[in-house]
């Protein structure tokens, strides 16, 4: 540290490419806050942000259509008929362990 003022340096490990946009007022002042809040360029709040919601969209893409969902949980889900049938004994076992005398 020199003269009380800490440096940082940024290793990065892929390729930088400069870019200019327009950006509204709003946009303009969040990345601004952003970038003073977690100390770091406005480059890199911009670059999280894209990766954060690139890896959310990603995600979204991996996951089943709801119909599709549907389809396969109306076929087991999964499960083979054993297990499943497993699955059920136990699961009417606890409830049987379960009960009061006056439904018996």
């Amino acid at each position: 540290m020199k003269g009380g003022i800490g440096i940082t340096r940024y290793h990065m490990a892929y390729t930088l490419t400069r870019t200019s946009m327009a950006l509204d007022q709003f946009t303009l002042s969040a990345l601004d806050l952003l970038a003073q809040k977690w100390r770091i360029p406005k480059a890199e709040v911009m670059r999280r942000a894209v990766r954060r919601i690139k890896e959310e969209e990603d995600m979204k893409d991996q996951c089943p259509k709801p119909l599709k969902a549907l389809d396969w949980l109306q076929n087991g889900g999964g499960l083979t008929v054993q297990e499943a049938e497993a699955f059920r004994e136990e699961v009417q076992a606890e409830r049987e362990a379960k009960r009061y005398w006056w439904e018996v």
